[in-house]
Protein backbone atom coordinates (compact mmCIF):
# COMPACT_ATOMS: atom_id res chain seq x y z
CA UNK A 1 0.00 0.00 0.00
CA UNK A 2 1.03 3.48 -0.64
CA UNK A 3 1.80 5.69 1.85
CA UNK A 4 -0.36 8.51 2.41
CA UNK A 5 1.10 11.75 2.35
CA UNK A 6 -0.60 14.87 3.08
CA UNK A 7 1.27 18.86 2.11
CA UNK A 8 -0.18 21.21 3.14
CA UNK A 9 1.30 25.46 3.07
CA UNK A 10 0.60 28.79 4.41
CA UNK A 11 1.01 30.54 1.33
CA UNK A 12 -1.81 29.34 -0.53
CA UNK A 13 -2.91 26.91 -3.35
CA UNK A 14 -1.11 28.85 -5.72
CA UNK A 15 2.53 28.84 -4.11
CA UNK A 16 5.14 27.46 -6.46
CA UNK A 17 6.91 25.47 -3.94
CA UNK A 18 3.73 23.17 -4.14
CA UNK A 19 4.85 21.55 -7.24
CA UNK A 20 8.77 21.02 -6.13
CA UNK A 21 6.96 19.24 -2.98
CA UNK A 22 4.78 17.13 -4.87
CA UNK A 23 7.35 15.82 -7.47
CA UNK A 24 10.21 14.64 -4.44
CA UNK A 25 7.28 13.29 -2.76
CA UNK A 26 5.60 11.16 -5.09
CA UNK A 27 8.31 8.89 -4.39
CA UNK A 28 7.68 7.93 -1.37
CA UNK A 29 4.05 7.78 -1.42
CA UNK A 30 0.58 9.13 -2.77
CA UNK A 31 0.94 12.90 -2.00
CA UNK A 32 -2.39 14.83 -1.75
CA UNK A 33 -2.01 19.02 -1.55
CA UNK A 34 -5.05 20.56 0.79
CA UNK A 35 -3.97 24.34 0.92
CA UNK A 36 -5.51 27.80 2.01
CA UNK A 37 -7.00 29.19 -1.07
CA UNK A 38 -5.17 32.80 -0.69
CA UNK A 39 -2.24 33.11 1.15
CA UNK A 40 -2.79 32.90 5.02
CA UNK A 41 0.76 34.02 6.40
CA UNK A 42 0.85 34.45 10.06
CA UNK A 43 -1.66 33.08 10.97
CA UNK A 44 -0.44 30.73 13.13
CA UNK A 45 -2.87 28.26 14.65
CA UNK A 46 -6.30 29.97 14.05
CA UNK A 47 -9.12 27.98 13.17
CA UNK A 48 -12.71 28.59 11.72
CA UNK A 49 -14.93 28.76 13.86
CA UNK A 50 -17.69 31.24 13.09
CA UNK A 51 -18.56 30.24 9.35
CA UNK A 52 -18.90 26.91 7.29
CA UNK A 53 -15.50 25.26 6.00
CA UNK A 54 -15.66 25.32 1.86
CA UNK A 55 -13.30 23.70 -0.42
CA UNK A 56 -13.24 22.86 -4.22
CA UNK A 57 -10.53 20.32 -5.91
CA UNK A 58 -8.52 22.62 -8.34
CA UNK A 59 -6.97 19.59 -10.01
CA UNK A 60 -5.59 16.02 -9.58
CA UNK A 61 -5.62 15.48 -5.73
CA UNK A 62 -4.68 18.97 -5.50
CA UNK A 63 -7.77 21.01 -2.89
CA UNK A 64 -8.40 24.39 -1.98
CA UNK A 65 -9.66 25.69 1.29
CA UNK A 66 -11.22 28.78 2.50
CA UNK A 67 -9.69 28.57 5.68
CA UNK A 68 -6.50 28.38 7.49
CA UNK A 69 -3.77 26.11 7.42
CA UNK A 70 -4.86 24.57 10.70
CA UNK A 71 -8.22 24.19 8.59
CA UNK A 72 -6.59 22.56 5.76
CA UNK A 73 -5.35 20.11 7.98
CA UNK A 74 -7.96 19.49 10.03
CA UNK A 75 -10.64 18.83 6.55
CA UNK A 76 -8.39 16.71 4.92
CA UNK A 77 -7.42 14.20 7.85
CA UNK A 78 -11.47 14.14 8.35
CA UNK A 79 -12.97 14.71 5.10
CA UNK A 80 -10.91 14.70 1.91
CA UNK A 81 -8.48 11.69 2.65
CA UNK A 82 -10.73 10.15 4.82
CA UNK A 83 -7.34 7.59 6.45
CA UNK A 84 -5.24 8.87 8.63
CA UNK A 85 -1.96 10.16 6.33
CA UNK A 86 0.88 8.43 7.31
CA UNK A 87 3.14 12.00 7.10
CA UNK A 88 2.19 15.51 6.46
CA UNK A 89 4.69 17.82 4.94
CA UNK A 90 4.03 22.00 5.55
CA UNK A 91 5.81 24.18 3.27
CA UNK A 92 8.13 25.12 1.41
CA UNK A 93 7.14 27.93 3.16
CA UNK A 94 8.60 31.56 1.06
CA UNK A 95 10.30 32.95 4.20
CA UNK A 96 11.98 31.23 7.62
CA UNK A 97 10.51 30.13 10.72
CA UNK A 98 12.93 30.43 13.23
CA UNK A 99 13.24 32.01 16.82
CA UNK A 100 10.11 33.44 17.91
CA UNK A 101 8.36 33.36 14.51
CA UNK A 102 7.48 29.74 14.93
CA UNK A 103 4.53 30.96 17.41
CA UNK A 104 3.07 33.41 14.39
CA UNK A 105 3.72 30.67 11.66
CA UNK A 106 0.78 29.09 9.79
CA UNK A 107 3.46 26.81 8.33
CA UNK A 108 4.74 25.38 11.68
CA UNK A 109 0.93 25.35 13.22
CA UNK A 110 -0.38 22.89 10.26
CA UNK A 111 2.42 20.74 11.05
CA UNK A 112 1.61 21.13 14.57
CA UNK A 113 -2.06 20.20 13.98
CA UNK A 114 -0.99 17.36 12.01
CA UNK A 115 0.90 16.56 15.39
CA UNK A 116 -2.32 16.62 17.19
CA UNK A 117 -4.43 14.65 14.56
CA UNK A 118 -1.29 12.01 15.00
CA UNK A 119 0.35 12.36 11.83
CA UNK A 120 4.12 12.59 12.04
CA UNK A 121 4.84 16.26 10.65
CA UNK A 122 7.26 18.60 9.12
CA UNK A 123 7.41 22.51 8.80
CA UNK A 124 9.95 23.53 5.70
CA UNK A 125 10.66 27.22 5.26
CA UNK A 126 13.28 28.58 2.86
CA UNK A 127 15.13 32.03 3.97
CA UNK A 128 13.69 34.73 1.53
CA UNK A 129 15.98 36.05 -1.12
CA UNK A 130 15.13 37.39 -4.98
CA UNK A 131 15.95 33.63 -6.26
CA UNK A 132 14.03 30.59 -3.52
CA UNK A 133 16.11 27.46 -4.00
CA UNK A 134 12.90 25.55 -3.42
CA UNK A 135 14.29 22.67 -5.80
CA UNK A 136 16.90 21.66 -2.82
CA UNK A 137 14.87 22.18 -0.19
CA UNK A 138 12.12 19.71 -1.64
CA UNK A 139 14.87 17.31 -2.21
CA UNK A 140 16.34 17.31 1.44
CA UNK A 141 13.06 16.89 2.61
CA UNK A 142 11.80 13.65 0.33
CA UNK A 143 14.92 12.35 2.41
CA UNK A 144 14.15 13.22 5.69
CA UNK A 145 10.36 11.73 4.97
CA UNK A 146 11.36 8.83 3.97
CA UNK A 147 13.60 8.51 7.39
CA UNK A 148 10.40 9.60 9.02
CA UNK A 149 8.88 7.41 7.39
CA UNK A 150 11.16 4.46 7.92
CA UNK A 151 12.15 4.89 11.57
CA UNK A 152 9.10 6.80 12.75
CA UNK A 153 8.90 10.01 15.09
CA UNK A 154 7.92 10.77 19.30
CA UNK A 155 3.79 11.05 19.15
CA UNK A 156 4.52 15.01 20.20
CA UNK A 157 6.74 16.06 18.28
CA UNK A 158 7.35 18.51 14.99
CA UNK A 159 10.18 18.68 12.82
CA UNK A 160 10.77 22.36 12.35
CA UNK A 161 13.11 22.72 8.69
CA UNK A 162 14.88 26.13 7.53
CA UNK A 163 17.04 26.70 4.73
CA UNK A 164 19.27 29.52 4.56
CA UNK A 165 19.56 31.64 1.37
CA UNK A 166 22.66 30.25 -0.11
CA UNK A 167 22.86 26.57 1.47
CA UNK A 168 26.18 24.90 1.95
CA UNK A 169 24.87 21.42 1.29
CA UNK A 170 24.89 20.62 5.26
CA UNK A 171 21.69 20.39 7.90
CA UNK A 172 22.71 20.82 11.49
CA UNK A 173 20.38 19.88 14.28
CA UNK A 174 19.22 22.98 16.31
CA UNK A 175 17.76 24.30 19.35
CA UNK A 176 14.86 26.80 18.58
CA UNK A 177 16.37 30.28 19.72
CA UNK A 178 15.35 33.76 21.25
CA UNK A 179 13.74 36.34 19.22
CA UNK A 180 15.55 37.41 16.68
CA UNK A 181 14.28 41.21 16.43
CA UNK A 182 11.43 43.43 17.12
CA UNK A 183 8.11 44.59 15.87
CA UNK A 184 7.79 48.26 14.95
CA UNK A 185 4.87 50.02 14.01
CA UNK A 186 5.74 51.88 10.89
CA UNK A 187 3.18 55.09 10.00
CA UNK A 188 3.18 56.97 7.01
CA UNK A 189 0.02 58.81 4.73
CA UNK A 190 -1.65 57.10 2.12
CA UNK A 191 -2.31 58.25 -1.71
CA UNK A 192 -5.08 59.93 0.31
CA UNK A 193 -3.55 61.47 2.77
CA UNK A 194 -4.81 59.38 5.16
CA UNK A 195 -2.59 58.00 7.97
CA UNK A 196 -1.67 53.94 8.25
CA UNK A 197 0.30 52.15 10.37
CA UNK A 198 2.56 49.07 8.76
CA UNK A 199 3.63 46.32 10.94
CA UNK A 200 7.42 45.97 10.63
CA UNK A 201 10.28 43.75 12.07
CA UNK A 202 13.66 44.96 12.77
CA UNK A 203 16.54 41.91 13.15
CA UNK A 204 19.05 42.05 14.83
CA UNK A 205 22.56 39.84 14.44
CA UNK A 206 22.52 36.25 15.59
CA UNK A 207 23.31 35.22 19.46
CA UNK A 208 26.40 33.47 19.10
CA UNK A 209 26.85 29.93 17.55
CA UNK A 210 28.04 27.21 19.92
CA UNK A 211 26.21 29.22 22.72
CA UNK A 212 24.36 26.37 24.50
CA UNK A 213 24.40 22.70 23.94
CA UNK A 214 22.80 22.78 20.45
CA UNK A 215 23.44 25.87 18.42
CA UNK A 216 21.08 28.17 17.52
CA UNK A 217 18.41 27.94 14.33
CA UNK A 218 18.90 31.34 13.52
CA UNK A 219 22.81 31.62 13.64
CA UNK A 220 23.10 28.41 11.76
CA UNK A 221 21.48 29.83 9.13
CA UNK A 222 23.53 32.58 8.95
CA UNK A 223 26.32 30.25 8.31
CA UNK A 224 25.39 28.51 5.69
CA UNK A 225 23.66 25.74 7.03
CA UNK A 226 20.18 24.55 6.89
CA UNK A 227 18.47 24.15 10.65
CA UNK A 228 16.57 21.16 11.98
CA UNK A 229 15.01 21.54 15.46
CA UNK A 230 12.76 19.01 16.76
CA UNK A 231 9.48 21.27 18.17
CA UNK A 232 7.57 19.96 21.56
CA UNK A 233 3.92 20.33 21.87
CA UNK A 234 4.20 20.56 25.68
CA UNK A 235 5.03 23.81 26.23
CA UNK A 236 5.44 23.79 30.65
CA UNK A 237 8.33 25.75 31.93
CA UNK A 238 9.99 22.73 34.07
CA UNK A 239 12.64 24.76 34.85
CA UNK A 240 9.97 27.79 36.70
CA UNK A 241 8.07 24.45 38.46
CA UNK A 242 10.79 24.58 41.07
CA UNK A 243 10.34 28.72 42.02
CA UNK A 244 6.94 29.08 41.61
CA UNK A 245 6.54 26.18 44.24
CA UNK A 246 7.65 28.69 46.56
CA UNK A 247 4.85 30.64 46.11
CA UNK A 248 2.88 28.85 49.12
CA UNK A 249 0.64 31.71 50.12
CA UNK A 250 -0.81 31.43 46.51
CA UNK A 251 -0.53 27.84 45.61
CA UNK A 252 -1.78 24.89 47.28
CA UNK A 253 1.42 22.38 46.81
CA UNK A 254 0.38 19.21 48.74
CA UNK A 255 -3.12 19.67 46.22
CA UNK A 256 -3.11 16.64 43.90
CA UNK A 257 -0.12 14.21 45.76
CA UNK A 258 2.02 17.43 46.22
Amino acid sequence: MKKRILITNDDGIDAPALAHLEQTLARLGRPVTVAPEREMSATSHSITLNRPLRYREVGPRRFAVEGTPADCVILARMRILGDRPHLLVSGINRGKNVGDSVMYSGTVAAAVEGVLQGVPSIAVSVEYSDRIDYESAAEFTAQLGRKVLDEGLAPDIILNLNFPKEWNGSVVLTRQGPREGKSVLVEDLDAHADEYTWLKRELHPGTGIGSAALPVDADVLHQGFASLTPLHLDRTSYRSIKPLSTWTDLLDMNAFGG
